[in-house]
């Protein structure tokens, strides 16, 4: 009897980069082993969207564009190039009005995608409706996806096979158009028996030859075993990564999963050892000079109390080294767990993955619950749709206070229609303002990614890639940026280096703080290490308590620093574009 052919996906250039590396890695430099997969005789690749498309923009200074023409061109025709994308965010930072989503179908499918794997991380329905008939409008194949993983111990509510076997139903009671279908754990937290019971129950519900995938990461350290539930379940396709961007925060390695099934009634793509080896090696060598963050390479028995998809934890983990608050890891990890809790169970992929972690990370940083992070009060008010349980009531009234809107039952998609920087006209007059031609590809470019897309096409994005050579020498300057601990006259002082013009700041070791650049007055200061967004005021303005001062970017999240209280700004010791670290003075009042 032959064995079952099993659809293996290729995810290494997609969700591998970005769950080692947070998606930075140069085109030019991961090519050649686009070309040694395909002697390797994988045919089905992932080759963009996610957050994968934002990064080209703001880490690479490339275009995803042309990143996906040029991986076209080197597989051919008839490969299957698969790209993720987020419902109603599609790929973009926010929610899309209908034009937008549009767009995304349309340029995909010029820039040679086969299909759009689309989910929604709230697996609400109304958010898959309108971008599933666009993609299948245009041309392309529709995955639609069900969102798991498993809920911290004692929560109760969803994501169990229930909760799966309900959301299945209403994808397919609501006609949704779709040529396959796809279980996504991005954590990689749901247990193999789950896993197992939800694929039988899913190859029951579904009509009769219906092509059933899953997708799952190593982070937990059961993907393995998940997947052999799954093959045994009846499923159709597994993704799986290529080494040295699988197992840890990623896939399964093509090797690890070849050897597991040894024996078994399995046909893995046709894939033979020998030639992944090639490959693999190819893909070593293509990669040899990149910095692999540890926690990349790691399993976590804890993440199944925290659910952090493995796309987001590397990505995060960089932005706080860049930062200079890695230390603070554990902490916002541990933190995870009541955000998640209190958030309405939304599934632990993005955005909310990332709503997730901001709201943690406010919560070490600045003291739980004394910011909210837009997007995870925007999400328990209702603005991204319905989470699967109602969010703690308490939170909906702190975030509703804190972020100044009323919670909302309308579609997320009705909203994005009523606000006018949705549009396609908005973004083309921006592009327009900035002399900048309005092709669809800009359009959709400076939407999806906006101030940072338009920095990329006025030709003033720089790439920020961690390699190993360029590591070196940093560290071989003289002082670098950071905090640093000196002593004058047996007293400790902590000290805060800046290049350039930014402050410095000496923090005595009782917590007093004094600036170079304030004389007097009161000092407003950087309550997140990040980079100065926008200036809002200048020396000699009145402000009233509460106003904003300036915004910080840090953590793909704007922070507003406002005066604590009514007077006259006697210095801003910041400029645009600044890196400032946590303390830092950034406006001094009086």
């Amino acid at each position: 009897m032959a064995k079952k052919f099993i659809d293996v996906m290729d995810t290494t250039f997609r969700d591998g980069f970005q769950s080692v590396f947070g998606g930075r890695v140069l085109m030019e430099d991961f090519f050649p082993a686009v070309e040694a997969a395909k002697r390797a005789g994988i045919t089905h690749f992932e080759f963009g969207g996610g957050a994968r498309f934002q990064s080209l923009y703001f880490y690479l200074n490339e275009d995803a564009f042309t990143m996906m023409d040029r991986f076209r061109a080197i597989v051919g025709p008839e490969a299957n190039l698969q790209t993720l994308a987020r419902g109603v965010n599609t790929v973009m930072l926010d929610t899309g009005a209908p034009e937008l989503i549009d767009l995304h179908a349309k340029m995909f499918k010029k820039h040679g995608a086969t299909t759009i794997r689309n989910f929604d991380a709230l697996n609400d329905i109304e958010n898959l409706k309108y971008s599933a008939e666009r993609i299948v409008h245009h041309g392309l194949k529709h995955e639609v996806v069900v969102t798991m993983m498993d809920l911290p111990p004692g929560c109760y509510g969803a994501h169990d096979v229930a909760f799966y076997e309900k959301t299945l139903r209403a994808i397919l009671d609501s006609g949704i158009p779709y040529s396959s279908v796809c279980f996504k754990d991005a954590s990689g937290t749901s247990s193999p028996h789950k896993v197992h019971e939800t694929i039988k129950m899913a190859r029951k519900l579904l009509p009769e030859g219906t092509h059933l995938r899953l997708h799952t990461h190593e982070t937990a350290g059961v993907s393995v075993a998940v997947y052999l539930a799954a093959l045994e379940a009846g499923v159709d396709g597994i993704d799986m990564a290529a080494s040295p961007v699988s197992g840890g925060t990623s896939q399964p390695d093509i090797l690890t999963m070849l050897h597991a099934t040894k024996g078994m009634n399995y046909d893995l793509g046709g894939l033979e050892i020998d030639k992944i080896l090639v490959y693999e090696k190819e893909l070593a060598h293509a990669l040899d000079d990149y910095f692999m963050p540890p926690e990349a390479t790691m399993v976590s028995p804890l993440i199944p109390f925290s659910p952090m998809p493995g796309g987001a934890l590397t990505a995060n983990t960089q932005m706080m080294r860049d930062n200079n608050i890695l230390d603070r890891f554990p902490e916002v990890i541990d933190a995870m767990r009541e955000v998640v809790e209190k958030g309405g169970y939304g599934t632990s992929v993005t955005p909310v993955s990332q709503f997730y972690f901001q709201q943690a990370l406010n919560n070490v940083m600045q003291g739980p619950w004394k910011a909210i992070a837009p997007g995870y009060g925007k999400m328990v008010l209702g603005y991204f749709g319905k989470t699967p349980v109602a969010p703690d009531p308490e939170i909906v009234k702190i975030a509703s206070e804190k972020l100044g809107l009323a919670p909302t039952t309308k579609h997320a998609i009705d909203l994005a229609q009523e606000d006018e920087t949705k549009s396609l006209g908005y973004w083309k007059a921006a592009l327009e303002k900035e002399g900048i031609a309005t092709s669809e590809e800009n359009i959709f470019i400076a939407a999806a990614c906006q101030e940072k897309g338009i920095t990329f096409l006025k030709g003033e994005a720089v790439v920020n890639v961690r390699k190993k050579s360029s590591m070196k020498k940093e560290e071989n300057t003289t002082v670098a940026d950071g905090n640093y601990t000196v002593v004058v006259n047996g007293e400790k002082f902590s000290v805060q280096v800046a290049q350039g013009d930014a402050n410095i700041q000496v923090i005595s070791s009782n917590g007093e703080s004094t600036s170079a650049n304030s004389s007097g007055g009161e000092s407003v200061k950087a309550l997140l290490p990040g980079s100065i967004w926008k200036v809002i005021v200048k020396a000699g303005q009145s402000v009233k308590e509460g106003d904003k001062l300036v915004i910080i970017e840090a953590m793909k999240m704007e922070i507003d620093v406002v005066a604590p209280r009514g007077g006259v700004v006697k210095a801003v010791h910041v400029n645009t574009g600044d890196k400032v670290t946590e303390g830092q003075v950034v406006v001094t009042m009086e």
